[in-house]
């Protein structure tokens, strides 16, 4: 990282920078290009490992590179704030973000309910029913961490 002056390196400072975030992007390999989709996402913070939670549809772009190959990046980003100067190149921005990269799994039938309250809880703390056809209608990816990095400039 260039900008070592603003490198968050302790694992429990990164985890409440992702608390603050409310999406999170997700790169896939494509053929000629990335492909990127913002998603919202829950995440957990144990023995020292980042692993992160997504729902959506079971079928789509997404999912067909999924399929093709697991291996992915991701970006998040939070507490913007344009600091005004004198001249355009005065002008910067207060910002918190975590870059990584992972594997991406297609979660089971058994694992998706307690996922379900993980990416819920990134949200709100208010507990809330599951509708079990609604679960069943729904992919849950899980995304464990195999490295991470975050700057803050606030």
């Amino acid at each position: 990282m260039r900008r070592k002056d603003r490198e968050i390196t302790q694992p429990e400072q990164i985890y409440e920078i992702i608390k603050k975030c409310d999406v999170c992007r997700i790169a896939f390999f494509d053929k000629d290009f990335p492909y990127i989709v913002p998603l919202n996402f829950g995440v957990t913070f144990e023995n020292g490992v980042f692993t992160l939670y997504f729902h959506g549809a079971d079928a789509g772009k997404k999912m067909a590179l999924l399929e093709q190959n697991n291996a992915v990046a991701f970006e998040m980003d939070c507490s913007h704030t344009l600091v005004e100067g004198q001249k355009a190149c005065d002008y910067t921005m207060k910002y918190q973000s975590v870059c990584g990269t992972g594997y991406l799994q297609k979660l089971s039938e058994e694992q998706k309910v307690q996922a379900f309250s993980i990416i819920m809880k990134q949200y709100t703390d208010k507990e809330l029913i599951l509708q079990p056809e609604r679960v069943k209608a729904t992919a849950i990816l899980k995304l464990t961490v195999n490295q991470i990095t975050a700057k803050s400039n606030i």
